[in-house]
């Protein structure tokens, strides 16, 4: 089933039909450590609605933070360590890929993240910017995945590449973000076949398309959550973005006007557009 956040409240989408989950807000909801069962147990009972219209969908996030792992794919792995030759890091990224600990970072609030169908933004000091497709991970207080979700983790490569230490500068900034279309409940983990795609259209063509299979994925998701939580609390729950294994050639760079759409089945597409 799918969760969704709306301007006429909250929706649970299950077989083609939608319910108003009119008595429990989204922070309410995504603190619980029991939704999937939880909303099975609400749609058994509930009568369906016509009032879900897509237009009217907002980003899937309010009282939560947005955090990140790096370098959880190969190819981010020889993405990073290209870009930072020049500064020395490059031994840096490949000792992260190999180590125990995972690299995660704060990546977002609520006010700076948006849905599908906003306007996601390119640092103005920023030269060579791309978008960051990326699997993100819906858990709970207690750190149980209870759904899944897609993530647009806008970066400025360029800013990062000049020097590690500038990654939440090249990481956070307004528009910096996007969630959406909405949330896939489920205790159950994705297949590993599944698939993470990305095309970014410029002038209705595309410039660039690409995709990666969650096996390819290094880092085991509830290990990543199990090293957030250490001596950290997020009492309305928390979304984390597992790594990018999508990335642009070094020539391209985002453009104004540029539309990123990044589908996985069976959560769905996020769309957006560079501010």
């Amino acid at each position: 089933m799918k969760l969704f956040r709306t301007t006429g409240g909250v929706f649970v989408e299950e077989g083609g039909q939608h319910y108003l989950v009119a008595e429990h807000g989204w922070d309410g909801l995504l603190s619980r450590d029991d939704l999937p069962e939880f909303l099975a147990g609400f749609v058994e009972r509930a009568r369906p609605l016509a009032g879900f219209r897509e237009g009217d969908l907002l980003a899937p996030i309010a009282g939560q933070e947005v955090w990140a792992a790096g370098v959880t794919y190969y190819r981010s792995r020889g993405a990073r360590m290209e870009e930072s030759k020049d500064a020395g890091g490059g031994n840096f990224y490949d000792r992260v890929y190999s180590a125990e600990r995972p690299e995660l970072f704060f990546k977002s609030t609520a006010s700076r993240t948006v849905g599908t169908g906003g306007m996601v933004r390119i640092r103005g000091d920023a030269h060579w910017s791309v978008p960051e497709p990326e699997l993100t991970l819906v858990v709970s207080p207690a750190g149980r995945i209870n759904g899944y979700t897609i993530g647009n983790d806008m970066s400025s490569r360029d800013i990062e590449g000049e020097n590690p230490l500038y990654l939440p500068q090249a990481k956070v900034y307004n528009g910096s973000c996007a969630l959406g279309p909405g949330i896939l409940v489920t205790a159950s983990p994705l297949a590993h076949a599944t698939e993470i795609e990305l095309k970014i259209l410029r002038n209705d063509r595309v410039e660039f398309a690409g995709s990666v299979e969650l096996a390819e994925l290094k880092r085991d998701p509830q290990s990543l959550v199990e090293y957030l939580l250490r001596d950290n609390s997020f009492p309305s729950g928390v979304f984390l973005m597992t790594g990018t294994g999508i990335v642009p050639q070094s020539t391209f760079s985002l453009a104004s006007g540029d539309r990123i759409r990044i589908t996985i089945e069976p959560i769905g597409t996020l769309e957006n557009v560079v501010a």
